[in-house]
């Protein structure tokens, strides 16, 4: 279980990368708050996985 939850993590935290630079490349905020939500919850999984 604790192999899956990386494995979420990393994957949240790749979809983050890429929706931010989209973002931020095209001048739009919408992928850019979606891109930092992932992270937020990418953090959460990772804190959780900590306890």
């Amino acid at each position: 279980m604790k192999i899956m939850n990386n494995l979420l993590i990393i994957l949240l935290l790749i979809v983050a990368a890429v929706m931010i630079y989209l973002g931020i490349k095209g001048g739009i905020l919408p992928p850019t708050l979606t891109g930092i939500g992932f992270i937020l919850i990418a953090a959460l999984f990772y804190l959780k996985d900590k306890k």
